[in-house]
Parts: structure tokens; sequence; C-alpha cells
């Protein structure tokens, strides 16, 4: 695999550990509940990773015509599992389409955004957009345990989902 495939491959196994985190949660309500000293959510927190990517991805790398609402992401409450499934599902798909086929030398490039002042190597801002997911997948998956009470692990990231990858040589 080519390293952009390999990051595309991780992001979206990402991606559906987010899923399997929120199918996981008993009803719809819990999804958009916090605890004390948490102000985001598990939905939320898919909101806001789903918003990232196809901005990020989709948008500036892809061309698409995603246009992020980032307030929305964080005041939205009550959409329904479904709705953050399907939100997932475009999300996977943009990934799929844009990452696999970026060049080295856009990935080399600087990213053809500002960011916090900074224009870092794509391929560098690419690995941290995959670090950024990975942290909010693992607060939702602890919310969803603390407030379901169930202990066990969703599986997001255990080494055998990287047996897909070796799997596909391409």
């Amino acid at each position: 695999m080519n390293p952009m495939a390999w990051t595309a491959f991780l992001i979206a196994r990402e991606l559906r550990g987010f899923a399997r985190e929120i199918e996981l949660f008993p009803d719809d309500e819990q999804i958009w509940q916090t605890v004390p000293g948490i102000s985001n959510s598990a939905g939320t927190l898919a909101l806001h990773v789903c918003g990232n990517l196809q901005h990020f991805v989709g948008a500036v790398l892809g061309g698409s015509s995603y246009v992020r609402d980032r307030p929305f992401e964080f005041a939205a409450r009550g959409l329904s599992s479904a709705h953050l499934l399907a939100e997932i599902e475009r999300t996977l798909e943009v990934v799929a389409r844009v990452l696999p086929g970026l060049s080295e030398e856009v990935v080399s490039a600087p990213y053809p955004d500002v960011l916090g002042g900074l224009r870092p190597p794509t391929g560098l801002f690419l690995h941290h957009l995959a670090c950024h997911l990975s942290h909010h997948l693992g607060q939702a998956g602890y919310l969803r345990r603390v407030l379901t009470g169930e202990n066990r692990s969703s599986g997001t990231i255990s080494m055998e989902s990287l047996a897909a990858a070796f799997a596909d040589p391409g």
C-alpha cells in the first residue's frame, strides 16, 4: 500500500469504530448525554470528527462542495443514531475517494490552508487528523462505558483490525 492508502485505511478503521460506539448506545438519548466535567457527548464528537474530515480532506483536498458548520457540530443535540451513522458513512466515502489518490507531490507540499498560523506538509497534517480522530474515538468509548455501565470494549482498534490491510497488498 502507498502511504496515503495506509492513512486512509487507518482513518476508515477509526470511523468504523466510531460507528460501533454509536451503535452500542442503548438509545439515541444517551448518545447526547455527558457526565460532570465532560462537555462533549459522543454525538457531538461524532459530528465534530465528521465535519473535520469532510472539510479538511473532502473540501480542501478533494474539491467537494462540503461547507463546514463547526458551531453546529458542538451545538446540535438530539439527532438520531441513524443520522450520525449516515454522517460517518459519508465521511468514510470522502476518505476512500480522496486520500488514496493523493500524489506524492501533494502529500509532500504544504497543506493548502493556513492552520493556526502554520502550513504543515499535507502528509503530516493528515497524520495529525488521524490522531485527532483516534483521540475523540477514545473519548466516545469511555463516555459510552460510563453512561451505560457497560465495560466491554467495542474492539475499535484491535490488532485483528489490521488483518485487512495485510490481506490487501495494493
